[in-house]
C-alpha cells in the first residue's frame, strides 16, 4: 500500500504548467488523511440511482464492457417501490458479483403531505414527517433485510438513530450498513461526527465541499465518505472529475459515486420512465470509466480496495443499549 501522505504520481497538467513557469505549490502531507477502509484501500466505487432489475442489468453488463469496477450499487426511490420478486432478482444479481446493494428506505417529507418543503426555504426536506413515516422507514428495513438486502439507505437522523438501535437490538442483523443520504448529508466536521454516532456507516457528504472541509472532516472521524464525483442537477450538477486524485488523498475512506448531471429526476421510478432511467443507468457506469481512465493517467489509480469489500471498520457510536427515543 502507497505511503497515505504521498503526493500523487502526476497532478493534472503538471509538466506542461511546470515549463512554463506555472508550477503549482507542493501537495502538503498534513493535508492526507491517515485513514483506510478496513481490509485495506482508500476507495471504493458506486453507481447509484439504479432503480429496479432492468436498470441493475443494464449497470452490470456495462459494467463488465467497460471494465469499471463496482463495489455498490445504490437505489434512490426505496425499498416500498419494489416488489419482494424485484428486490430478490437485485440481491441475487448484486450477490453473484460480490457487490452491495443499498436500498432507500421508506417515505420522506418531499413526497409527504406537507408543503414546507415546497417552500423557499425547503423545510425539512427528506426527513421523515411525523411517527408514521419513521414507521414505515423501520417497515422498509425489516423487510429489505430480511430479503437479503444488507445496506439501507437513509434520509432522517431519528430513522438513522432507530435503526442503529435496532442493529443493536437485533432486529436487523448486524452486519446492516446504514447509509446517510446526500440530500441531508454533513457539512461540517462536528456534524459529520454525530452522524457517525448516530449509527451512520457511510457518510454521503455534499459535493460542493472544498478539499480542505475533506481535511477538517476526517481529522475528527473515520466513517467511509461518499461523494458525487458528477452530481445529479438536484445536488447542483458539480462534475469534479480532474480533483478525483486529490478528493481521495483528502476524503479517504472514500466512495467515488458516479452521478450524472443534466439528466431529469427519476424518483419515484416507474415503467413511465423505463427508457430514461436504462439511458441513465448506462452512461453513469461510462461516467465512472472516464473518471477511472482519469486516475489511471495521473498514476493515481492504486489502493481501491479490494472488490467485494463493504465493512466500514471500528466506527465511534452513542450509547444505545436501553437508549430510548
Amino acid at each position: 500500500m502507497t505511503d497515505a501522505s504521498a503526493p500523487a504520481a502526476r497532478r493534472p497538467g503538471e509538466q506542461a504548467l511546470a515549463a512554463l513557469g506555472l508550477g503549482a505549490p507542493d501537495l502538503s502531507p498534513a493535508d492526507a488523511s491517515p485513514h483506510t477502509f478496513p481490509g485495506g484501500g482508500r476507495w471504493r466505487t458506486e453507481i447509484p440511482s439504479c432503480e429496479g432489475p432492468e436498470a441493475l442489468a443494464v449497470v452490470l453488463k456495462e459494467a463488465s464492457r467497460l471494465d469499471v469496477p463496482i463495489h455498490r450499487i445504490s437505489q434512490g426511490s426505496g425499498v416500498w417501490m419494489l416488489t419482494d420478486a424485484e428486490i430478490t432478482e437485485m440481491v441475487e444479481a448484486t450477490g453473484e458479483r460480490d457487490i452491495e446493494l443499498c436500498l432507500f428506505t421508506g417515505p420522506r417529507g418531499t413526497w409527504d403531505i406537507g408543503g414546507s418543503t415546497r417552500t423557499d426555504s425547503r423545510g425539512a426536506g427528506l426527513r421523515a414527517r411525523g411517527y408514521d413515516a419513521v414507521a414505515g422507514c423501520v417497515e422498509d428495513a425489516v423487510r429489505a433485510t430480511e430479503l437479503g438486502v444488507k445496506c439501507l439507505l437513509v434520509a432522517d437522523e431519528g430513522v438513522l438513530w432507530t435503526l442503529h438501535r435496532a442493529r443493536v437490538a437485533g432486529i436487523i442483523p448486524a452486519d446492516t450498513t446504514l447509509k446517510v443520504s446526500a440530500l441531508i448529508g454533513p457539512v461540517n466536521p462536528a456534524a459529520y461526527a454525530v452522524y457517525e454516532q448516530l449509527g451512520g456507516d457511510s457518510l454521503n457528504v455534499p459535493s460542493d465541499l472544498t478539499l480542505d472541509h475533506l481535511t477538517e472532516i476526517r481529522r475528527v472521524s473515520a466513517a467511509p465518505m461518499d461523494m458525487y464525483i458528477e452530481a445529479p442537477d438536484d445536488l447542483g450538477g458539480y462534475v469534479r472529475m480532474y480533483e478525483v486524485a486529490e478528493l481521495i488523498r483528502r476524503g479517504a475512506p472514500l466512495y467515488l459515486k458516479f452521478g450524472l448531471s443534466k439528466a431529469p429526476g427519476i424518483y419515484p421510478y416507474g415503467n413511465h420512465m423505463r427508457d430514461l432511467t436504462l439511458a441513465t443507468a448506462k452512461e453513469r457506469v461510462r461516467r465512472g470509466r472516464l473518471a477511472l481512465d482519469l486516475l489511471a493517467r495521473h498514476g493515481a489509480d492504486g489502493d481501491m480496495a479490494p472488490l467485494g469489500s463493504r465493512l466500514p471498520g471500528v466506527l465511534n457510536r452513542f450509547p444505545a443499549e436501553g437508549a430510548t427515543g
